[in-house]
């Protein structure tokens, strides 16, 4: 029997929740020398409880929203989302970026890439992408799964090109999204609230320069279970903390770990404490019910994630030191 377990991811949340506002209050007046905090709420959530962290740290007056859809937003995120606003007592604003994202050619770099696996791809069709291979210990691949008008499925391995084209075409989105923030955080002297929890910063599931891009990211060090906790605490209305996590990036419904992780959030948490803390393949084998092998392939692929994406964390690069620069 394993004494690896969810219980290792316990925490103190009344604690905790003092503690991050503590900090999110000196973070914004004396490191930012900013008046308050700008957070995207899409209805998931993480930037649910980012967005009630920053009214515990701020008071809601202090703490500016934006619900930012597109044509391929779920219609319910964009319902929970200004629950949660209602809720929080937060002005809040929605902006349409999905003619801004026709305008930057978005849509048809995408639709364009998915016809060359697709040929019959167009008007009234869904799609999604997923992941395949990591968690049995292989190389991932990436297959695109579609949906035709008819309701008919289609599954295609995606050749590297397309892969790529389609990803690089989806994160105009967050790079949108994130301009749009940063609007408001200018014109309100605000910071940019980021939202990523632990298992997504650690594995960089997040766009460069675009919902990567933040002044501070109050929920960085805690694990994706603990995010729920946390939001279940601050009193967070039940329909929102009952969602199941989507990307709400692809117009066929598609969750987390479909597209990226090993394994479904509650399991690659554990999976994740388990490598940080040192513990064998053997142990967490034990804990998830799979093989030995299993386990370690899940070890590896989070390995494999850390180094691919180790870019997307860095600053940019100087040729030679400015040391001049405060704080440098």
């Amino acid at each position: 029997m394993s004494r690896l377990d969810p219980s290792v991811l316990d925490l103190d949340y009344a604690a905790e929740a003092d503690r991050i506002a503590a900090r999110l209050r000196q973070i914004v007046a004396r490191d930012l020398h900013r008046r308050g905090l700008v957070v995207a709420i899409s209805g998931g959530i993480d930037s649910t409880t980012c967005a009630a962290l920053a009214v515990r740290a701020l008071g809601p007056e202090r703490v500016f929203c934006l619900i930012l859809p597109e044509r391929d937003s779920s219609d319910d995120s964009a319902v929970r989302a200004n629950i949660l606003a209602e809720h929080l007592g937060v002005r809040v604003h929605t902006h349409d970026i999905a003619p801004a994202l026709a305008a930057i050619g978005c849509y048809e770099a995408r639709d364009n890439a998915v016809r060359t696996v697709l040929p019959g791809y167009g008007e009234g069709w869904k799609f999604k992408i997923v992941i395949a291979g990591g968690a049995q210990g292989l190389i991932n691949r990436f297959r695109i799964v579609a949906e035709d008008p008819a309701g008919e499925r289609h599954e295609k391995d995606l050749p590297l090109e397309a892969y790529l084209t389609i990803v690089a075409a989806t994160n105009f989105k967050q790079r949108i999204r994130k301009t749009l923030e940063y609007f408001h955080a200018d014109r309100l002297n605000y910071a940019v609230t980021g939202t990523p929890n632990r298992l997504e910063y650690d594995q960089g599931f997040f766009v460069k320069n675009g919902d990567g891009s933040a002044d501070v990211k109050p929920i960085a060090h805690l694990y994706k279970s603990q995010v729920y906790a946390m939001a279940r605490h601050l009193g967070v209305p039940e329909r929102v903390t009952s969602a199941t996590p989507t990307t709400d990036t692809y117009s066929l419904a598609q969750g987390q770990d479909e597209f990226y992780f090993a394994l479904p959030y509650a399991q690659m948490d554990l999976a994740l404490w388990a490598l940080n803390h040192g513990l064998p393949a053997s142990e967490l084998a034990g804990a998830l019910g799979v093989s030995e092998a299993q386990a370690q392939a899940v070890y590896d692929d989070i390995q494999a994630k850390r180094r691919t994406t180790a870019y997307l964390h860095r600053p940019p690069v100087l040729v030679e030191p400015v040391t001049e620069l405060p704080g440098h």
